[in-house]
């Protein structure tokens, strides 16, 4: 067998004994958590193909990977913007000294970002001025890039700070002339009636070094002033800094990130009203599913969707199901009733966690029920 039909196997087999659970598992929504414990009916995360040999994930918007027309995608920083002065050599993306900034024509916000750069291998200058530029998120925050290896300069301005915010933990520089990488985790802060909400964050990567550890944007940084908070845009575009050095750039992608919490999106912790939203949506979702389904497991779908919104016509269609189901245990032959066995500890299983959770009342009449057919037949005793 192939190893990567072994590998669907598996998930399969795992997926299958997770979703035999039902939705009668893991400690049940509540006021602050949509989801259940592990819920399955919490969506799957997508797939996304890793890049080989260094490519791009498969998901990823490649602002820069090596080809010369790609040079179309970055324009000068000028208003109204021009053409770029940069050149494209030998598949990298170099900074022509006195041509200024550029930036990307795509405009992002919240992202996950890989740029790799090299300063010269020819070593010129000291602290500031030697292999300087940057990396400019949405415009507004700089990674600063610099040649600081053996090159002492500011803490705060060093390679992989956050320029005039937070210096970097580690220096983690390759030699000069040869290829760094950053990868680079950024959220954009967030205001709301002119309150700043969330402050944004960026976590750095060098070389696969953390430098940055979820440092507070406290308003972007800037040149010799403090920074305070401030709005960003909705989105913006990368800016690469020419600071009169040769700098030279290669294999340039970002991934958009999911919304925070904060903005609407869908996390584990949000807010009492967003939660009580997601679990409606989730609630409404599970019995257009029960719609399609019959029997038992159309009884297990209805009685499943109030762990998460209450509604008097599944309540009363789950209770009525679930009653019926008592009779069938009820009315089932006494040399037969052991057949029974597993559907009534399964049973048993969703009315005990119902009650747990007081969406039923400890008191429900086929919870007393079952658990009496259970214990008549020592099905509640280990073997």
């Amino acid at each position: 067998m192939k190893r990567s039909t072994i590998h669907v196997l598996a998930a399969l087999s795992t997926f299958t004994a997770a979703h035999a659970e039902g939705g009668f598992y893991g400690d049940a929504p509540d006021a602050t958590h949509p989801w259940a414990i592990h819920d399955m009916n919490r969506p799957q995360p997508p797939r996304v193909e890793p890049g080989k040999n260094g490519a791009a994930p498969s998901d990823a918007i490649v602002l820069f990977s090596g080809k010369a027309e790609e040079i179309e995608k970055w324009q000068s920083d000028k208003q109204p913007a021009e053409p770029t002065k940069w050149e494209v050599k030998d598949g990298v993306l170099q900074c022509v000294p006195g041509s200024g900034y550029i930036r990307s024509k795509e405009e992002f916000a919240d992202c996950q970002l890989h740029i790799e750069w090299s300063a010269p291998s020819k070593v010129e200058g000291n602290s500031q001025g030697r292999g300087n530029s940057g990396v400019f998120l949405m415009g507004q925050v700089e990674v600063q890039v610099l040649d600081n290896y053996n090159n002492p300069t500011y803490p705060d301005g060093f390679a992989s700070s956050i320029y005039g915010i937070n210096p970097p933990m580690a220096n983690a520089l390759n030699a000069p002339g040869e290829w760094q990488s950053y990868d680079i985790i950024f959220r954009r802060p967030i205001f709301k009636d002119g309150q700043e909400i969330d402050p944004g964050y960026i976590t750095v990567f060098v070389n696969g070094v953390c430098t940055q550890d979820h440092t507070r944007l406290e308003g972007g940084g800037g040149h010799m002033r403090r920074s305070s908070p401030r709005p960003f845009p909705e989105k913006g575009p990368l800016k690469l800094q020419d600071h009169g050095n040769p700098v030279r750039y290669r294999n340039i992608w970002y991934r958009p990130l999911p919304k925070r919490a904060i903005e609407g999106g869908d996390t584990s912790l949000m807010s009492e009203a967003a939660t009580a939203a997601k679990r409606a949506e989730i609630a409404k979702g599970i019995r257009e599913d029960a719609a399609k389904l019959t029997g038992n497991a159309k009884m297990y779908r209805l009685l499943e969707s109030l762990c998460y919104a209450d509604d008097s016509a599944a309540r009363e269609a789950g209770i009525k199901m679930a009653a019926a189901f008592i009779q069938t245990l009820q009315d089932t032959p006494a040399d037969k009733i052991e057949s029974k066995k597993g559907e009534a500890l399964q049973f048993q299983k969703a009315m005990n966690y119902l009650a747990k959770f007081k969406i039923l009342p400890d008191d429900f009449p086929a919870k007393q029920q079952v658990g009496e057919i259970v214990k008549k037949n020592e099905w509640d005793k280990k073997k």
